[in-house]
Parts: structure tokens; C-alpha cells; sequence
């Protein structure tokens, strides 16, 4: 109940919710476009900087196809099948990872977001977007 809120942050905002390894790889099992995978936490900035960083972003005109996270802490068993999917990087929430046609082309660790401000995060993630995603006409 009490971190429904936390959930409710990015899902209003067209996030889909992976709860299950079985979500998780449903969605990556989709090898074209870009998909936006955040790993939401109840930590001071993930709820001070990343996720108010992600609402700035996705004002973007150039915004990932798929939106989806997992929450650590919470949905134990999706976050590790996410994170399977993370290969090189070390496990960090919140964190931001952009896939493109299967690949994983962007990362934003804890240590990216951490001490600073959703402004400057934000300003990384429309990078990444520019660079990656195509543009949205809504």
C-alpha cells in the first residue's frame, strides 16, 4: 500500500508494470523499436530526481516505443529477470536502460542520478531519446 504511489508515478505517465519474469520477457522478447526499462526503487531519488527526471524526458518529441518497469525491493523475481538482460552492468535502482531493435544502447546508473537534479537527468535522457528514438506525432 505504501509504495503504491511510487508505482502509480511512472504508470500514469504510460508505463506498464512488469511484475513477473514472465512480463519481463514478453516485452524484451520484442526486438524492433526502443524500449525504455525503468527500475523504479523507493529510495529518496528515485522519487526526488528519477522519476520526476522521466516525466521531464518523455516531453520529448523523440520518445522510446515501449515503456516499462520493475520495481526493486518489490518485484524481486522481474527485477533479477531484468536485470538478465542488462549484460555487463552492475545491478543499481533506480536505474534507466535503453534497448533499440534488441540492444541495449543506454545506461543510467544510480551513480548518473544520484546528487543530481531531475532537470540535468532529464537532459540525458532526451540525449539518449534524440539519439535513438524516432518522434512521436501525440
Amino acid at each position: 500500500m505504501m509504495i503504491q504511489p511510487m508505482r502509480d508515478e511512472l504508470t500514469s505517465i504510460g508505463f506498464q508494470e512488469l511484475r513477473t519474469p514472465e512480463d519481463v520477457d514478453a516485452v524484451m522478447a520484442e526486438k524492433t523499436g526502443t524500449t525504455f526499462v525503468v527500475v523504479n526503487s523507493v529510495c529518496g531519488c528515485a522519487g526526488g530526481i528519477a522519476r520526476p527526471a522521466v516525466a521531464m524526458a518523455l516531453r520529448n518529441d523523440r520518445r522510446p516505443d515501449r515503456l516499462v518497469t520493475v520495481f526493486a525491493g518489490q518485484d524481486k523475481e522481474a527485477t533479477a529477470r531484468a536485470r538478465e538482460y542488462f549484460v555487463g552492468q552492475p545491478p543499481s535502482s533506480p536505474s534507466f536502460f535503453l534497448f533499440k531493435d534488441g540492444k541495449l544502447v543506454g545506461v543510467l546508473h544510480r551513480s548518473d542520478i544520484e546528487g543530481s537534479t531531475p532537470e540535468r537527468v532529464a537532459e540525458k535522457l532526451v540525449a539518449l531519446f534524440n539519439e535513438y528514438c524516432e518522434p512521436k506525432t501525440n
